[in-house]
């Protein structure tokens, strides 16, 4: 019998037990998934727990409850892979073989890489809502502040969910207007990057957005350390920003296990063929999700098209048959701009977000790169999308793992 092994059961990991089972016969195939927590959250709620949006209860789950029957779920934390001789040390001391290895361990905010970001003042005026903890403090901060300055800050590239950081900032300003003491906040958004997003077009409406919100952007800000103590953030230049309250993406990492196997690059990413997710460490291991190093958005939704491609490739694989290069970096990210409205943006490695209709082309009912209230249900629905159809590997119609050129305005950019 054949082993295929999956680490991590999160997102990714989780989707791709659901949808092997459902391809691979099970007296041939044994697969485990290895994973040492209990509790499966649903990670992009963790940007409306802060204003109330969600409670705790909304955004978990038991992991258990979404790995489907017959395939063994270990709960135990990983040491190391093993390529050379295609297993998997655990940390109690047990070895895993497998045939194939599938790494689905994602990544991790890591914010002891910035001086003073981790330090007296974490969780009382510097906070991340990355993490379950980190938002749930901030929602208790928020509840009873009454102003002041208020910065919304990005480490450095890449990061889960791109659009998150403007995301709280909108909801920010939202939040405080309905609270009634918006004019006693000043909210600054700073970032990496020479503009709010990586994609001219999406940047272009992004920042329109800053301006009629009266959000302040400092852009191409590189943190070097951070002075919780003064309220003072610094950059490699000498700049500074002040804050009385922090909210930061720290940078992100993938998981220490792939840093101890040696197996990635200076932030623990697996070097991955963009186009089949096989590694390129060897044949028999495939990276999906936040795990891998290609140049493609690290949300949910990509994952869920990654998920698709993946399992139609290990299935090739399997047969010795020529492997697809089938997944184009399709991203698809409702960014919810406050008071009731969203907009979507839709692109992949080569076409970049433009304005148009989706699904449907002429149709909708979702208008992209524009903001509606109907772009803000998408938004909220995704919730029951996520625990219902993405992590059981069912598909969600009229929506495909490649990106589609139908109903965008594509004539006026170089594809």
């Amino acid at each position: 019998m054949s082993k295929i092994l999956i680490l991590g059961a999160g997102t990714s990991g989780t989707m791709m037990a659901n949808h092997l089972t459902k391809k691979l016969n099970p007296k041939n195939y044994e697969i485990t998934i290895v994973d040492q927590y209990k509790t499966h959250y649903y990670q992009p709620g963790f940007l409306f727990l802060p204003f109330g949006i969600y409670q705790p209860e909304d955004v978990k789950k038991t992991i258990d409850e979404f790995i489907p029957k017959g395939v063994n779920l270990i709960r135990e934390e990983i040491d190391k892979i093993d390529k050379d001789h295609n297993q998997v040390l655990l940390k109690n001391g047990n070895a895993l073989n497998y045939d194939i290895l599938i790494i689905a361990t994602g990544c991790k905010t890591a914010p002891e890489e910035v001086e003073g970001m981790k330090g007296d003042y974490w969780y009382k005026t510097i906070f991340d809502f990355y993490t379950f903890e980190g938002s749930y403090a901030l929602s208790q901060k928020l509840k009873n502040w009454q102003g002041g300055k208020l910065v919304v800050h990005i480490t450095e590239m890449p990061i889960k969910c791109p659009v998150a950081p403007l995301e709280f900032a909108f909801l920010a300003d939202d939040y405080f207007t309905k609270k009634g003491i918006r004019e006693h906040v000043e909210i600054t958004y700073v970032t990496p990057l020479p503009g709010a997003f990586t994609k001219e077009k999406a940047t272009n409406a992004l920042e329109y957005l800053l301006k009629e919100k009266n959000i302040n952007i400092i852009p191409d800000f590189a943190v070097e350390h951070i002075e919780g103590e003064n309220g003072k953030m610094f950059d490699y230049g000498g700049d500074e920003v002040e804050f009385d309250i922090l909210v930061t993406v720290p940078t992100n990492k993938g998981d220490e296990c792939i840093a101890r196997s040696g197996l990635g690059d200076d932030l623990n990413y697996v070097p991955t063929d963009k186009h089949t997710l096989q590694s390129k460490i060897k044949e028999n291991i495939f990276v999906i999700g936040d795990a891998t190093n290609i140049p493609a958005s690290k949300a949910g939704s990509v994952a869920h098209f990654e998920a698709e491609i993946l399992t139609e490739n290990i299935i090739n694989y399997i047969e010795g048959k020529t492997l697809k290069p089938d997944f184009d970096g399709h991203a698809n990210c409702y960014i919810e701009t406050g008071r009731g409205k969203a907009l979507l943006i839709d692109f992949n490695y080569d076409v970049e977000p433009v304005k148009g209709k989706f699904p449907f082309a002429g149709i909708g009912p979702f208008n992209l790169l524009a903001e509606n209230r109907v772009n803000h249900w998408g938004k909220m629905a995704f919730k029951w999308i996520y625990w219902n159809m993405l992590l059981p590997g069912r598909k969600i119609p009229f929506v495909t793992p490649k990106m589609s050129r139908k109903g965008k305005q594509l004539d006026d950019i170089n594809t």
